[in-house]
């Protein structure tokens, strides 16, 4: 494997899909890598109809490209685990998602198509990325042993993943984090956090590109990008 496309947070706008489709058929993308949080957008919980449009467009995506890797995001998360409060929830669409993110992974060639984070050669893929802290944290005794430690998160459940600085939930961007991403050697893609454009720190990029705001301006420049997971590096599709 070498070019990836990534397809950033979604956030109830099924219209990317279609993009990502036209970019798989007309570029030199191998795969797709979807870096989580498909549902939740600003006051949108009680429209349930985009809810449906929207996973209805991911499964179908899956189901054309049964091999492209989906990570969860935290408001994915949220249904899956009944965490009600957590902002952006709609009560009114929980039953629905939940039945819909099962039909995404039957559409996937394997079940574990669909986890916490990914890795592809000399990349990792997460929605919010793996710090050294979390790292050290909850899998001291995994250091040595990154693919394994990456096979225990992706075993994790609400207990270890619903806290501030794990793989759902981090926000490197903002520099509290002085003991850097783990493993050193590897480069992560990430969302989570909106940027204007894709954001370069380190061994690390940003891509949450097609976020709002509160009142539906965009955030970011809404474009997609390819990764070359073994060379690690990026760039713009045109």
């Amino acid at each position: 494997m070498s070019k990836v496309l990534v397809i950033p947070d979604v956030h109830l706008k099924p219209w990317m899909f279609s993009q990502a489709i036209d970019i798989m058929e007309t570029t030199d993308c191998e795969r797709a890598v979807f870096i989580g949080d498909l549902v939740d957008d600003w006051g949108c919980q009680f429209n349930v109809d985009l809810y449906g449009e929207t996973l209805e467009a991911a499964i179908s995506f899956a189901k054309r490209y049964p091999d492209s890797l989906w990570c969860y995001g935290n408001h994915d998360l949220s249904y899956i685990w009944s965490q009600y409060d957590h902002p952006g929830f709609s009560l009114a669409a929980a039953d629905l998602v939940c039945d819909k993110f099962e039909e995404l992974r039957d559409a996937l060639e394997a079940p574990e198509n669909l986890a916490i984070i990914h890795r592809v050669d000399n990349t990792l893929f997460s929605h919010a990325g793996l710090t050294r802290e979390y790292a050290e944290a909850w899998y001291f005794n995994m250091m040595d042993d990154p693919d394994c430690m990456i096979d225990m998160i992706n075993e994790c459940d609400y207990d270890k993943l619903w806290e501030n600085n794990s793989p759902i939930w981090v926000r490197p961007q903002y520099g509290n984090l002085a003991m850097g991403m783990f493993p050193e050697d590897l480069f992560q893609v990430v969302g989570h956090t909106p940027v204007d454009k894709v954001l370069v720190q380190d061994n690390m990029i940003t891509v949450d590109t097609f976020s709002t705001t509160r009142s539906g301006v965009s955030i970011g420049n809404q474009e997609f990008c390819r990764i070359d997971t073994v060379q690690k590096t990026w760039e713009y599709i045109d």
